[in-house]
């Protein structure tokens, strides 16, 4: 396919996901129905509906339509490329640029830019712009504009198998280049070959297994010993009860409220070594309780750009209700001295610090033993740990 033929097919698939359909599925039944698009193809079209996505307000903006068309005439522009070079109309090309639309082109994206309100021009919705800016002060803009580049790939090292140092030669024998990132001991930055991961030795033989920096980090801050119950309450796939059972030889129990998710978690967790036991119904009481709870994602957007324009206020406010619920159900199976880690990939304080304050009012018997916030200016994605510990 030529680079004005990717444009067009991003065009194609950018009008169904702003019609309501899934990115991935949107994505997939694209490749079902364009055989002949190579693997550089599609990896390139992914990358153009991603961007327009991560930028969907700022491009639109820019490009004058919320549309797809509008959207990848704005990342033209933002890029300091010139639209009339892609729409041509010639072959699979995008059809000419109206005279509207070449205006936009001939104009200065500075121009543009200053046109756009703040909101506008760091992406983020308007309704949720002014709890942004509280929760973050001044760290607002810079937090927003990290959400709109691509997140980098992060490596767990399992200390179980092997060294971050005997992994990164490992890799490097696959090609793929890695390097210690400082927020985790375990947290690798793979800069070269990551397409290469999921096929190289070191990955199907659980040396490393993928994991975002800052999540790392939450399970190097939590208070985990040799001998403990441990119970990952919303484990979802189980990346963090692997995580912590690759710290430490503890008995680990992964929950999940959609058992589906954890599916895969008996396998990977052979390939890594480590023990783990999934049920549908935790038992008796926990020296430690994970909570990583629903919530807004809005700290790892940039991986998952769908999920800034599909949040509503309505949404935000449902599961500040369904994450308190859950420390409410989960308080009385920690033991007496133990710990309820409460977790979010958020950077909103209505998910955060104001849930962990609801908690401490309704439960007098706990106190705050620990609390930690990760934004995505430190590296990795957003993510936010309550470490509330029961009094013996």
């Amino acid at each position: 396919m030529t680079p004005e033929a990717r444009v067009a097919a991003a065009i194609d698939i950018l009008d169904l996901i702003l019609g309501g359909e899934p990115a991935e599925k949107a994505l997939t039944a694209w490749a079902r129905r364009s055989r002949f698009a190579g693997s550089g193809d599609r990896a390139t079209i992914r990358d153009h509906v991603f961007d327009a996505l991560r930028c969907r307000r700022s491009h639109a903006a820019l490009g004058g339509a919320e549309t797809g068309r509008g959207l990848m005439l704005g990342a033209l522009i933002a890029a300091g490329q010139d639209p009339a070079g892609v729409f041509t109309g010639q072959g699979h090309a995008p059809a000419p640029l109206s005279a509207a639309e070449a205006g936009r082109a001939a104009t200065a994206p500075d121009t543009l830019s200053a046109a756009m309100t703040e909101a506008e021009a760091c992406d983020i919705p308007d309704w949720l712009w002014p709890q942004w800016q509280a929760s973050l002060g001044d760290r607002a803009a810079e937090t927003a504009k990290l959400q709109r580049s691509r997140a980098p790939v992060f490596l767990r090292v399992n200390l179980r198998r092997t060294s971050p140092a005997a992994a990164t030669r490992a890799l490097a024998d696959e090609g793929i280049v890695a390097i210690p990132h400082p927020l985790a001991d375990t947290a690798l930055e793979v800069t070269e070959g990551a397409r290469r991961i999921a096929g190289s030795a070191a990955y199907r033989e659980g040396l490393v297994e993928l994991q975002d920096a800052a999540s790392q980090a939450v399970t190097a801050a939590l208070p985990l010993a040799d001998g403990m119950r441990v119970l990952d309450y919303c484990a979802g796939g189980g990346g963090k009860t692997l995580a912590m059972a690759g710290r430490v030889r503890a008995g680990f129990t992964a929950h999940d409220a959609n058992p589906a998710r954890l599916n895969d978690l008996k396998p990977r967790a052979a390939r890594a070594g480590v023990p783990v036991t999934v049920t549908a119904r935790p038992e008796g009481r926990f020296d430690l309780v994970l909570c990583d709870v629903p919530c807004s994602g809005s700290g790892s957007w940039r991986r998952a750009p769908e999920g800034k324009w599909l949040l509503d206020r309505d949404g935000l406010d449902h599961l500040c209700e369904v994450q308190s619920a859950i420390l409410d159900r989960t308080a009385p199976m920690v033991a007496e001295g133990g710990t309820l880690a409460y977790v979010t990939c958020s950077v909103l304080n209505c998910e955060n610090d104001d849930r962990v304050a609801d908690f401490l009012s309704a439960h007098p018997g706990w106190r705050q033993a620990a609390r930690h916030q990760w934004l995505p200016g430190d590296g990795g994605d957003g993510f936010f740990l309550s470490c509330l510990k029961r009094r013996g």
